[in-house]
């Protein structure tokens, strides 16, 4: 027997296996849900999936493709005709799986896989419509950012010039102590040298009026 795949493994070979999935299959798309393993709805989804995408197709290839895996016409037809118009404008996630918890007897956990039919699809936007708030947005970031530069740079010019300002206007002021003080000083200069030269005066005077016998 060939080494099987990757996760779970069903049935005892590849081709047992691939006879459990299309089983399932043809349940799904005739009664649009059923209770299964958790293992066997996980390993049935992409397969179900795939054959949806297909039939979305309508062209005879493709209702060809299908028939080899599911092999009851009517089904098939149900699945080109009913089931994939319903899914027209959703791209994937044709299916839902929903745990229901273990079964009685041997505990194997056990789910509910169903066809998401009859719900709305959000519209996404197109690229051009998330192209055009994303260049908005990057185009203003530049702009707030220029803005926020020149409010920023008026108050540091404001702040250079203002010290120079300052330097230039502030006038050079001596402290009253000092000036009362060196005023006080040349005045008591100007007396002693008035003094002097008075004392000077006088005993030149007296020098004068003594008589010759008497030098």
């Amino acid at each position: 027997m060939p080494t099987p795949t990757k996760g779970h493994r069903l049935g005892g070979s590849p081709a047992h296996e691939r006879h459990i999935l299309a089983n399932l299959a043809t349940a799904l798309f005739q009664h649009g849900r059923i209770t299964t393993t958790e293992a066997k709805a996980k390993r049935l989804r992409p397969v179900a999936e795939r054959l949806i995408t297909f039939a979305k197709r309508g062209d005879m290839h493709a209702r060809r493709h299908v028939l080899t895996v599911v092999t009851d016409k009517g089904v098939v037809h149900q699945l080109f005709t009913e089931i994939a118009p319903e899914f027209s404008e959703r791209d994937g996630g044709y299916t839902r799986i929903t745990k229901i918890g273990p079964r009685k007897g041997d505990n194997a956990a056990m789910a509910v896989i169903e066809l998401v039919r009859g719900e709305p699809v959000a519209a996404k936007p197109r690229r051009r419509a998330r192209r055009a708030p994303a260049e908005a947005t990057a185009a203003a970031a530049p702009a707030a950012t220029t803005e926020a530069e020149a409010e920023g740079a008026e108050p540091e010019a404001e702040v250079d010039e203002a010290p120079e300002a300052r330097t230039r206007q502030a006038p050079v002021v001596p402290e009253e102590g000092e000036a009362e003080e060196v005023d006080e000083i040349a005045d008591e200069a100007a007396d002693e040298a008035d003094e002097d030269d008075a004392e000077a005066d006088a005993k030149a005077e007296d020098e004068d009026a003594k008589p010759a016998g008497d030098a």
